[in-house]
């Protein structure tokens, strides 16, 4: 009731908005003054394009006919602007670009910086739209340059999270994360309460991406809310999908198409984007197929395709939608087009993100911020100059007035401050020149990182998911009875299923150049997480004392081998001790950190028990981290495994 009460508040102030604009446009036909008049015509035209399209071109083709006359530059270029965006929401995506570089090319020729940054944003979403991101973000990028340059701190919020959004394309989820955050603090600042709403939203997107369910969740609520309160019913729209993202991911279907279908359900006088339809219309297919409502899911299927016969450049977003359809006919009993639907998502999924694709949008990142320290080495040499030229003025008016013993003595004092001076420009010199290194260095590391962790997720990663659904297919389209083939194929599907996560917690690791004890210990959870569903009888335990800071820093590779450790005694207990309870147990004094793995197990005698690999991995990754490792067991206490390392 409450949701229904939403939407008809706002489509009245809908109907109050375009009465307001009725009167508005009177008064812009009757203004004498022509840069007041061309504005009210713009304001006029950008309103009407999302509730009165016929009306929208009327405005815009007569204010550029005036503004032509009246040879109004600022004007015309303007609604050249507004224009673009007209098509580009009318479905016509190449007028909509040569109305933005037409608009860019009169801010240029007339030194209109602000339209000009505008324009160059426009564009960015034009190849946004076209799947274009390396030509999106280099757009984006210029924009976010020309805002700041010129200290306009809530235009640079726009970029930053148009910014973040094409990380968001790439997969590059944390730095996606940094740059939402960046423009969610300007909005705060300046009190932007409709685009704090799209900043949640993005930032909740991003935490779910890196699996912190609770944070995303209530970043999505708070959006929530400031959405209804501010009546931007665009993102109270795509929040509610997103929540239904969430629950998806966490298994809770019935709760995940709940939200799908409340977000596709939109009133017809909000506008939304049809690839946004697209995509959620393949989770919903998905989220039925988990249901076994195939005939819903055919019904997503064939609206999607259908957003894809009008729109055929979404095809980059459809993987969802075509990997749940190959499921959906198998399901279904139609073999071969579970079988094309399949061939169509490995072919989709490979166009989808290309290693040089990333690297450029990573090289445009690097040129922008190389930039920012060059333009800063620049001002401060400015600086130094200016206080040089100070001095020596000082010093010549003092000539002057001196007499022969004083100035002699002014003469060696200006000639060891100048000395001075050119020394400290020196060091500074060379502290930017160290500085800068270091920072190329990072960037190169960091590149090399990124290119090995999408190596493994696009590649690797793709080939195990197709090996599960190849043997999901085989299950279902088969038939099999032989009990023995299909104990091996679910034994087959499982092992990959764990290779799968063990590739994403390598990938976790690469991408982090550090890790706090607060992001182990939350990979730590997930995975006992995990382990206590899997394991029926066994009770599990995760303490971390209270002395033990969060702020505890560890190397990726140290990290990652703290991590298999504990992971690996785990797997021992449940596997070969028969315990019924396992507890992990962190603790510092004087300044060691102690990890302990305990069971209540049958144990093993150390003087007879052969080392297999299990025991000679964890030694061995001990000792990689400068760790000391320690085993303690009998067969009627249970085992206790001991890893210590010096902060």
């Amino acid at each position: 009731m409450k949701r229904c009460l939403f939407c008809l508040i706002f489509l009245v102030g809908f109907n109050a908005i375009s009465q307001n604009m009725d009167s508005l446009f009177q008064v812009a036909k009757t203004t004498k003054n022509d840069s007041i008049k061309f504005k009210l015509y713009n304001k006029v035209a950008f309103n009407y394009i999302f509730n009165n399209k016929e009306k929208a071109l009327h405005v815009i083709t007569e204010g550029r006919e005036l503004a032509q006359i009246k040879e109004d530059y600022y004007g015309l270029a303007e609604l050249t602007n507004t224009y673009g965006i007209y098509m580009d929401v009318t479905g016509r995506s190449d007028s909509a670009k040569y109305y933005f570089e037409e608009a860019m090319q009169l801010s240029k020729t007339h030194g209109f910086i602000v339209l000009e940054s505008k324009c160059l944003n426009n564009l960015g979403m034009f190849h946004w739209n076209k799947g274009n991101f390396k030509q999106a973000q280099d757009f984006f990028f210029q924009s976010l340059k020309m805002d700041e340059d010129r200290g306009d701190r809530v235009a640079s919020s726009i970029r930053l999270n148009n910014i973040g959004l094409i990380y968001q394309e790439m997969n590059l989820v944390e730095k996606a994360l940094e740059y939402h955050q960046k423009s969610y603090e300007i909005r705060t600042e300046f009190n932007l309460k409709k685009d704090q709403a799209a900043s949640l939203n993005n930032i909740g997107i991003c935490l779910k991406d890196l699996k912190r369910f609770d944070e995303a969740l209530e970043s999505y609520n708070m959006g929530l809310e400031i959405a209804k309160t501010s009546e931007n019913l665009i993102d109270y729209y795509k929040i509610l999908e997103n929540i239904g993202a969430v629950y998806d991911e966490k298994g809770d279907n019935l709760l995940a198409a709940k939200y799908y279908k409340e977000s596709i359900n939109v009133p017809p006088e909000v506008p939304r984007s049809k690839k946004n339809t697209l995509i959620t219309l393949g989770k919903l297919a998905g989220v039925y197929n988990k249901l076994n409502k195939h005939n819903e899911a055919l019904k997503c299927i064939q609206e999607g395709e259908q957003i894809l016969k009008e729109f055929p450049h979404f095809e980059i977003y459809s993987d969802d939608l075509v990997m749940n359809s190959a499921e959906t006919y198998y399901r279904l009993g139609d073999m071969d087009k579970g079988r094309l639907y399949m061939l169509e998502f490995v072919r989709v999924k490979d166009s989808t993100f290309s290693q040089s694709n990333a690297k450029a949008i990573a090289d445009l990142e690097t040129k922008y911020q190389t930039e920012k320290k060059e333009k800063e080495i620049l001002s401060q040499r400015a600086s130094l100059a200016e206080n040089e030229l100070k001095i020596n003025k000082q010093n010549i008016q003092i000539l002057g007035l001196a007499v022969l013993a004083i100035v002699l003595l002014i003469l060696g004092y200006f000639f060891y401050t100048q000395q001075k001076l050119k020394n400290k420009q020196l060091q500074k010199e060379q502290e930017l020149k160290t500085a800068l290194s270091k920072i190329e260095t990072q960037n190169k590391l960091q590149d090399q990182r990124l290119r090995i962790s999408r190596d493994l997720h696009d590649n690797i990663g793709a080939q195990l998911t197709f090996i599960i659904s190849s043997i999901d297919n085989l299950k279902y389209g088969f038939k099999i009875k032989n009990e023995k083939l299909t104990d091996k194929l679910l034994g087959i599907s499982s092992f990959t299923k764990e290779t799968i996560y063990e590739l994403r917690d390598t990938i976790w690791a690469m991408n982090k150049s550090e890790i706090t004890l607060e992001d182990l210990q939350t990979r730590i959870s997930n995975f006992i997480d995990k382990a206590n569903v899997s394991s029926l009888g066994v009770d599990f335990s995760f303490v971390v004392d209270s002395n033990v800071s969060k702020e505890t820093m560890f190397t990726s590779v140290e990290g990652m081998n703290v991590y298999r450790i504990i992971q690996e005694a785990v797997n021992n207990a449940i596997k070969h001790a028969k315990a019924t309870r396992i507890m992990i147990n962190v603790e510092e004094h004087q300044g060691k950190l102690t990890m302990t793995v305990s069971d209540n197990g049958i144990g093993l005698d150390l003087n007879e028990v052969i080392e297999g690999n299990g025991l000679n991995n964890m030694k061995k990754r001990a000792l990689e981290i400068d760790a000391s490792f320690d085993i303690k067991s009998n067969p009627k206490t249970g085992t206790r495994i001991i890893l210590q390392k010096k902060k």
